[in-house]
């Protein structure tokens, strides 16, 4: 068995455990295969922690709370090795079940419910030393009519796994398809930062890398379009508008004073690639035209997790989820104030 294939086994019993969701199960399993010191990266505004306990804690037991049938659906799950040498788990899916309590202020729709994740677990010695996790809070907010930010240009709704129901792969991996699929997925990416700083958009081959039908799934806040004039339109042209230095800066400040690079690990496994990094990306916002931002000029970073599958050589389907509370909270915008603002008529809610 190799690595790859050891920690998907391993991790397999903790996302089970999530399935039919139990308090005390998913607490085991997590205090089994957690490291006590493992570094936990939750996206806003449940931030950061460390070790099991803390994880549960201020993530799993809140929504548990808020949803007291939850049900855990992964739909992509991959293992690899990344170009440091370490061994990443990545998963995709839902969260859902019926919306009883409020969480983190959004009021409850007594309804069935669904929120996407991306989270990916780092492996050393058969135990996870960190975690960096992305929940699609957003759409919780939609769904109960309480976002309170500009409307997603592309299509909202719940987002679909892999076309073919092959993300989740309990045979063999393959080393020299997953390295092909790697080096697709990277080329495409050095070919997508030559614009616009370089030139136009030819500079990024879309044809080359992209299938013609193409779905790309973006966060809740931005949506999910179809092949690459939707792609090109609802996300990247609004995108690189607002922030045309994209891929041009390197490092970026942390509150100690450090400064610290910019990164992004790629791993991939047969037909699947996923890129991890906390954060990956630093681009200003001098611009205006992306999710209704004025040009603050303003350097902001950015937590981005993804999966691509390749199909026939090309990229036929694309998960993004991006920290887009995170974006807002670091110009200076209280989501979650506006929130409350925004419902306070809700009668059926928490704010009666």
């Amino acid at each position: 068995m190799t690595p790859e294939e050891n920690y998907k086994k391993l991790f397999k019993p903790l996302r089970l455990s999530m399935y039919d969701f139990n308090e005390n199960s998913v607490r085991k399993e997590l205090e089994t295969l957690v490291d006590s010191n493992a570094i936990i990266h939750l996206s806003f505004p449940l931030n950061d922690t460390v070790g099991p306990d803390a994880f549960y804690d201020l993530s799993y037991k809140k929504l548990f709370h808020s949803f007291p049938d939850l049900e855990r659906r992964d739909y992509i799950v991959i293992s690899g090795r990344t170009e440091k040498n370490f061994y990443w788990v990545g998963t995709c899916g839902i969260y859902c079940g019926t919306f009883i309590n409020p969480f983190l202020d959004i009021p409850p729709t007594g309804h069935l419910s669904h929120m996407r994740f991306h989270e990916f677990f780092k492996f050393e010695n058969n135990k996870i030393t960190e975690v960096q996790a992305i929940w699609d809070i957003p759409e919780l907010m939609m769904q109960a009519k309480a976002w309170p930010m500009a409307p997603s240009l592309g299509r909202e709704w719940c987002v679909p796994g892999p076309s073919t129901l092959d993300g989740i792969n309990e045979g063999k991996i393959f080393t020299e398809k997953s390295s092909s699929s790697l080096e697709h997925i990277v080329s495409m990416a050095s070919a997508m930062k030559r614009h616009p700083s370089e030139g136009g958009p030819e500079l990024m081959e879309l044809e080359k890398y992209w299938h013609k039908n193409m779905n790309w799934y973006g966060p809740s806040g931005i949506g999910s379009s179809r092949g690459i004039d939707g792609f090109r339109n609802w996300h990247q042209i609004p995108f690189l508008n607002a922030m045309p230095d994209r891929g041009k800066l390197t490092s970026y400040d942390k509150k100690d004073g450090w400064g610290e690079d910019i990164f992004y690990h790629f791993f991939s496994e047969n037909e699947y690639v996923a890129v991890t990094g906390w954060p990956n990306m630093k681009q200003t916002i001098s611009h205006d035209g992306w999710l209704g931002i004025a040009p603050v000029n303003k350097v902001i970073t950015l937590r981005s997790l993804d999966f691509w599958r390749l199909e026939h050589g090309k990229i036929r389907e694309n998960w993004v989820l991006v920290d887009l509370l995170d974006i807002y909270n670091q110009i200076g915008v209280n989501v979650f104030s506006r929130l409350k603002e925004f419902n306070k008529a809700n009668t059926k809610g928490v704010y009666q």
